[in-house]
């Protein structure tokens, strides 16, 4: 069966560390529908280490909430801050290994590969980006917070990609 039969359900992930953003798709194809999404925050009154387990035990929970077939993940694109991009890159490294201990195949795009898939110009605005997600999925609202919005973008970017590859494939 080619991923173009196939319905797949991917857990799109916008990596923080104060916050990360995760949504929840189901779909094939060219087709896909809203399950979930929402934001896993952390408390800063909270050692590093502390907030990184709070990181990987709410996402196992999502995890198993939602038994997602695949992952998919921004890549960081940013260094003025560099205290918060090393803390961000480490969040990001305990989401990429609680996401693979769960046997999820992982796909990683950049910001540029986000926008470009989803409004086929990699410098578009954050608001339009969004109101294709909103449009794409079908929701009578943006979701209210950006990076629940940013995780359900990553989502379709690596579920267009899958159809992209199964349809060269299969040609």
């Amino acid at each position: 069966m080619t991923l173009e039969q196939e319905k797949i359900r991917i857990l799109g992930i916008d990596p923080g560390y104060g916050r990360v953003g995760w949504g929840v798709i189901e779909g094939r194809g060219n087709t896909w529908k809203h399950v979930a999404h929402g934001c896993i925050d952390t408390n800063p009154k909270r050692s590093h280490i502390e907030r990184y387990m709070d990181i990987a035990r709410a996402l196992k929970r999502i995890i198993e909430q939602f038994s997602p077939t695949r992952g998919a993940v921004e890549q960081l694109f940013f260094a003025k801050n560099v205290k918060t991009a090393l803390s961000v890159a480490e969040a990001r490294g305990v989401i990429l290994l609680t996401l693979s201990l769960a046997g999820l195949d992982i796909d990683e795009f950049t910001p540029l590969q986000v926008k470009q898939s989803l409004t086929g110009y990699g410098k578009a605005e954050k608001g339009q980006v969004q109101r294709l997600v909103q449009m794409q999925l079908g929701l009578s609202v943006l979701p209210k917070q950006d990076d629940a919005a940013d995780a359900l973008a990553v989502a379709l970017t690596a579920g267009f990609s899958a159809w992209q590859i199964s349809f060269k494939r299969d040609r």
